[in-house]
C-alpha cells in the first residue's frame, strides 16, 4: 500500500503514506497529494521539472516538498502525477516531478498548505507519514 485517505476530518483531508525508505515515503507523499488535488491516474507524464527542498530535519523536509509541491501547480500551471526523489538525507531532497498542463475537467480539490496538525513522520518496519491538507 502506498497510502490511503483517513476519514476523521470535514474540512479538512488527512492521508498516510508509506514506503521501504525515505525516498518511497516521498514520492508516495506527492502520490497521495496530488490524489486529493486532481485525477492523478489521468494526469499524463509528458513535462519534467527538477526540484530541490530543504528542511531543517526530516519532518520539516516532508512539509516543505508538500508545500512545494502545491505552489507548483499554481507557479507552472501544472498537475502532477509522477515523483522521482534522485537523492535525499535528513536536510534536503532533489527530485523529478512529471505532469501536464492543468486541465480543468482533470482537476479535483484546491488544496491550500500543509498543516501541522496531526502531523507524524516515524520509522517502525517502514517508513509513515500522516499529513493533514488545508482544503
Amino acid at each position: 500500500m502506498k497510502f490511503k485517505f483517513i476519514e476523521d476530518l470535514t474540512s479538512d483531508v488527512m492521508f498516510e503514506a508509506y514506503g521501504k525508505n525515505e525516498k518511497e515515503l516521498f514520492e508516495n507523499a506527492g502520490l497521495a497529494l496530488f490524489s486529493v488535488i486532481c485525477q492523478v491516474n489521468k494526469v499524463k507524464s509528458v513535462k519534467k521539472i527538477k526540484v530541490k527542498v530543504k528542511g531543517d530535519d526530516l519532518k520539516d523536509l516532508m512539509i516543505n516538498w508538500l508545500q512545494e509541491l502545491i505552489s507548483l501547480v499554481d507557479i507552472k500551471n501544472m498537475f502532477f502525477s509522477r515523483f522521482k526523489i534522485l537523492k535525499i538525507d535528513e536536510k534536503q531532497l532533489e527530485a523529478e516531478i512529471y505532469g501536464e498542463e492543468i486541465k480543468p475537467e482533470k482537476g479535483e480539490t484546491v488544496v491550500k498548505a500543509v498543516s501541522y496538525y496531526n502531523f507524524e513522520l516515524k520509522k517502525n518496519k517502514k517508513w509513515k507519514v500522516r499529513v493533514v491538507l488545508d482544503i
